[in-house]
């Protein structure tokens, strides 16, 4: 059971309330943040961000693997369409969800989890690299994507035109909320390069600065530089998954799966929003929330649903990264999700958080409040 709602009219100027959340791993602990989710008040839609599933194998209870284990996946790695089907039909048993479903409208996108771990394009993460050295070849890996695509678009509220052939899925699209906000769709995973420098957290290789750099394609760049170019709302939101910011670890790596691995396709999007105020970006993917400046644009990274497990305050290493890179604002590496209020002058996040996932029950918090005011392209604490 799902809600929609009509967004306002096209002269409306009225203030629009969303949500921004995602990564829901169903082992690694409850969904206590969808129920806090659910009793939110007139909120417009959630945008999921995408690892509404995971991909992976069930564990048994003292089982190895990664991330605690909390209650079990059902069967092994999803693979076919039975088993992606299967995975969707799990995590649509837990009541948390299914209130946050019934209680407002979704919005919603894939990352890799929907799929595979970091896939890109029609590249396996089993791609022959250092790391992956038995490589799953590209046509083999396109018949199991076919099948997630398919499984994603019959278990989410999506347009007939999302509808998957084989392959060829249209996931990016574009919603109007009167005057006040565009929402950019994007999808970061089906049109990109292969993540350079054999992926993961490594210095830089020369791969990473080619000019021709792809993470949206040529196509979805073309659409989303044209939707900039006429956007009407104050506030121009780019719904999507990966770090889009610039973010510098210890010993000078850099994530190759995010917007890092591929700078020049993140200054070709910077140059989308040149004298333009109101650029904002939703972000997923990394378990962790941030607050962050990209001049011009500013980035709002939500942390995840339960995966990881419970978290702490802060990770280990964000002093570190917040002293190396004095753009990013804020973490947080608590579970839950963001609140975000849009006015004419100014748009808010705050981050919601739940002290615990590992068990269920968690009490409804706040990490941190911070705005940003329209054309200024700062980060303040609210």
């Amino acid at each position: 059971m799902g809600r929609t709602r009509t967004a306002p009219a096209p002269d409306s100027a009225a203030e629009i309330r969303f949500i921004n959340a995602g990564c829901q791993n169903w082992e690694h602990g409850h969904f206590t943040a969808w129920r806090h989710a659910a009793a939110e008040d007139n909120l417009d839609f959630v945008f999921h961000y995408g690892d509404y599933i995971y991909e992976y194998a069930g564990r048994m209870p003292g089982a190895r693997g990664w991330g605690p284990l909390v209650r079990s996946h059902h069967g092994g790695e999803t693979l076919t369409l039975n088993d992606y089907r299967a995975r969707y039909a799990q995590y649509k048993t837990d009541p948390d969800l299914a209130a946050a479903h019934a209680a407002h409208p979704f919005i919603t996108t894939y990352d890799d989890h929907e799929v595979e771990n970091n896939w890109a394009a029609m590249v396996s993460q089993q791609d022959g690299s250092a790391r992956f050295p038995n490589r799953v070849p590209n046509e083999v890996f396109a018949l199991r994507a076919a099948a997630a695509f398919q499984a994603w678009y019959e278990h989410m509220p999506v347009r007939p035109s999302a509808r998957p052939s084989g392959t060829d899925i249209t996931a990016y699209r574009r919603l109007r909320f009167g005057q006040m906000l565009d929402l950019h769709v994007l999808d970061t995973r089906r049109f990109r390069d292969d993540q350079p420098c054999g992926d993961g957290a490594v210095k830089p290789c020369e791969a990473a600065g080619r000019p021709d750099a792809q993470l949206l394609g040529t196509t979805q760049e073309a659409w989303l530089r044209e939707g900039i170019r006429g956007g009407q709302g104050h506030w121009q939101v780019l719904a999507q998954q990966v770090y889009f910011a610039p973010r510098l670890f210890a010993r000078g790596t850099r994530s190759m799966d995010s917007w890092d691995g591929y700078p020049a396709a993140r200054q070709r999007v910077l140059e989308m929003f040149r004298g333009r105020e109101g650029g904002v970006v939703l972000t997923g993917d990394v378990h962790r929330a941030w607050a962050n400046e990209a001049a011009p644009l500013v980035e709002f990274v939500a942390t995840s649903i339960s995966s990881e497990g419970d978290g702490s305050d802060a990770q280990a290493t964000a002093p570190g990264i917040l002293a190396n890179n004095p753009h990013l604002k804020f973490n947080s590496n608590r579970r839950g999700y963001t609140l975000h209020v849009a006015r004419q002058d100014r748009l808010e996040a705050i981050y919601r958080a739940v002290p615990f996932v590992q068990q269920p029950d968690a009490p409804l918090t706040t990490a941190g409040h911070f705005v940003t005011e329209r054309g200024t392209g700062r980060v303040e604490r609210a």
